[in-house]
């Protein structure tokens, strides 16, 4: 079902968006699609810190754009008082009088904005890869009756863009208590750590089984060993990626380490 909004680059607008954004991160489903970009490109400009939730998702939205693109097709989201994406300006609908009355009509610089937005949208292909870090949690159970199991499968269920899962093995803590330790691969523009343990590892349903979680470490990944220009010189392809993997199991040996594995 088509999601509808009135005129986002008004007051009463940005506040119904950010309302309806309090429970979600995406304006529909569970990825960023073409939904987001429409009102994305409809914001005029950056939206105040005041609007907590828009201006946390316009940031999200705006990161995607610039490294790797939106690519979800969405279920269809309409913005009265604004131009589509990529498309001319459509006459503002008749059955909503308030709409007319309350914000106008759409002027030149708003029309403007859009396309400009529309064409940013159309780049964002082309904009170079972001960094990425290694992380190993710690995350603890309530008790030594916790389904470890199922906490695992807990944590697991956490899905998002630029997140990757990893290795993970039960720890020790005392009293017949266990840990997990789990490993795991961030973009870095796209996924906070904190934000991830916060509004994810830490809320329902994940902590009926979750009562803590800590990060143990935290390492960029290193591309690059050697400037590339020196090793195109001397040495074979094979042989740098060779070395790239060899660079990254001494990184993920020495987080183990680091956490007393």
């Amino acid at each position: 079902m088509a999601v509808a909004f009135d005129n986002v680059n008004s007051a009463t607008g940005l506040k119904k968006l950010d309302e309806y954004l309090l429970t979600r991160s995406y304006i529909t489903g569970y990825q960023a699609s073409k939904d987001d970009i429409t009102v994305y490109s409809a914001l005029s400009k950056a939206p105040s810190s005041e609007y907590v939730n828009v201006s946390r998702w316009y940031k999200h939205i705006d990161a995607l754009l610039r490294i790797s693109g939106v690519t979800g097709e969405g279920s269809g989201v309409t913005v009265e008082g604004s131009a589509p994406v990529a498309t001319p300006p459509a006459a503002a609908p008749d059955d909503d009088d308030d709409d007319v009355d309350l914000f106008g009509e759409e002027t030149e610089e708003e029309k403007k904005a859009a396309e400009a937005r529309a064409a940013s949208v159309k780049a964002s292909a082309k904009k170079k890869e972001s960094g990425k870090s290694s992380v190993l949690l710690d995350v603890k159970p309530w008790d030594d009756e916790t389904d470890m199991k199922k906490l695992e499968e807990a944590v697991r269920s956490v899905q998002m863009e630029g997140l990757l899962w990893g290795a993970s093995k039960l720890a020790p803590v005392g009293y017949g208590i266990k840990k997990l330790q789990i490993m795991l691969t961030i973009v870095d523009d796209l996924v906070s750590v904190d934000t991830l343990i916060e509004e994810h590892l830490l809320e329902e349903p994940i902590n009926e089984y979750v009562q803590s979680c800590d990060i143990v470490a935290f390492n960029k990944i290193l591309h690059h060993f050697f400037p590339m220009k020196f090793l195109k010189s001397y040495i074979t392809s094979d042989y740098v990626n060779l070395c790239i993997v060899f660079v990254f199991a001494l990184q993920n040996l020495w987080i183990l380490w680091q956490s007393g594995c």
